[in-house]
């Protein structure tokens, strides 16, 4: 039996021997984003924002939609739009990325904050994958930039190559200028070997013992949250809340296998004891000999968080490793197979798990001018909640939540509980 990507590439060669080469494949990163946004009701992707606060008047918008022009022309995944065409997933790949910054007018009684969101929740599926949001902060006299990507052509680790080609592009003088076509050229050729690598990878990966593995791993797994509820969301509230803290960093930092045990203490406080609550994790890479082109390649690996008194530290790395071995699976496969085996799980997941490494995240400079990056808290979030983690001199959590799924106060107990099990001292810095 054909393998899921086996049959993904099949039907999309047959889509690109009549687009004259306009179309890409797109890897199971991408799969999975893009037909999440296909299935959703209202068509909402999933979105990359990045946001900087700069000194007001820093900026020019011609000068930064100019940088931002060329820094999507160089790239392919940055000139493409995620589409379905007959069911399929596919990047269609635009000649001349038109990249606006769009100033968002504050209505009434809005914060600059307010504007951003409200922007966000307009975004047209159909339109640039990258686009720029610009917007004055009256209260503390800063502009504040919105850097927003589509997720289904950017993963985390293409992120710190976006800001630093976009800071030296503003520095550029010529403010009209294109990549040449050699240069543009070179980065698909890269970009089409990287992704062809990733999918041969994974159609690879989907042997019969890995089927196996995945199908008993996940067997009892099935999202506990309950389905939103649109009226339980407070009237005047942002539809999602947050939290955050600051922890002392532990000299050896806190392993993978740390953080999913203190994901297990906050899903405990969600579901109760005694559960099988899936969290969903990206992990992986671009393949081997690929150019570290920007796209989406990391994987969505789930693990299997037991609510119980738990396994044990131990027992939790020594079974993340075993999912590791197995980790080029792509997320569809994993479901459909979980799915045949009679498991009740759709592929819903309980939590979100991300993992950043503040070295790794230079800030935005335009023009000698470095932006703050700062956090715009209650805009939509997709699932309950979702945890990320930055790690460096100190480790900073932060975990926002879904308010028609999840209530402010059981939200807070869940992180108060996360915070506790990475450190169970009362030194947290909120």
């Amino acid at each position: 039996m054909l393998s899921i990507t086996s049959q993904y590439l099949a039907r999309y060669r047959r889509l690109a021997d009549d687009r004259s080469g306009s179309l890409l494949p797109v890897t199971g990163a991408q799969r999975r984003f893009v037909l999440m946004r296909s299935l959703d009701p209202s068509g909402r992707p999933d979105l990359v924002p990045m946001f900087f606060a700069f000194p007001h008047a820093a900026i020019d918008p011609e000068r930064l939609r100019a940088a931002a022009r060329r820094l999507a022309a160089r790239h392919t995944a940055l000139r493409s739009r995620p589409t379905v065409i007959r069911g399929t997933p596919v990047l269609s790949v635009t000649a001349d990325p038109d990249v606006s910054v769009t100033r968002p007018v504050l209505l009434p009684g809005e914060s600059h904050a307010d504007a951003l969101r409200r922007a966000l929740a307009s975004w047209d599926p159909r339109g640039p994958a990258l686009r720029l949001f610009l917007v004055h902060d009256a209260e503390r006299e800063e502009d504040v930039l919105a850097v927003v990507l589509d997720h289904a052509v950017c993963d985390g680790r293409s992120l710190a190559r976006i800001v630093d080609e976009l800071g030296a592009a503003y520095g550029e003088e010529a403010t009209d200028g294109r990549p040449a076509p050699e240069e543009t050229e070179t980065e698909l050729a890269a970009y089409r070997d990287a992704v062809h690598g990733q999918l041969a990878a994974e159609e690879k990966a989907q042997t019969p013992e890995a089927t196996a593995y995945w199908t008993d791993r996940l067997r009892a797994v099935h999202a506990h949250a309950a389905p939103p509820r649109p009226a339980r969301v407070p009237e005047g509230a942002a539809p999602s809340g947050a939290a955050r803290a600051r922890l002392p960093a532990p000299d050896e930092g806190v392993s993978f296998p740390g953080l999913l045990d203190a994901c297990r203490a906050a899903a405990r406080e969600l579901y109760g004891p005694d559960r099988a609550v899936p969290l969903g994790y990206p992990w992986g890479g671009r393949p081997a000999g690929a150019e570290p082109v920007i796209g989406c390649f990391l994987n969505t690996l789930v693990f299997p968080v037991d609510t119980g008194h738990g396994p044990g530290s131990q027992v939790t790395a020594d079974e993340w490793w075993d999912d590791l071995d197995r980790a080029d699976v792509p997320f569809d496969a994993v479901v459909a197979a979980v799915r045949a085996a009679g498991s009740r799980w759709t592929g819903g997941l309980d939590g979100l798990l991300t993992v950043d490494d503040d070295t790794r995240r230079p800030p935005l400079r335009l023009a000698g001018v470095e932006g703050r990056e700062i956090h715009v808290d209650g805009r939509p979030v997709r699932g309950p909640l979702a945890i990320s983690v930055t790690q460096g001199a100190e480790i900073r959590l932060r975990m926002v939540w879904d308010r028609a799924v999840l209530d402010d106060e059981t939200a807070h107990r869940a992180f108060d509980a996360l915070t506790r099990a990475l450190h169970p001292s009362d030194h947290a810095l909120r």
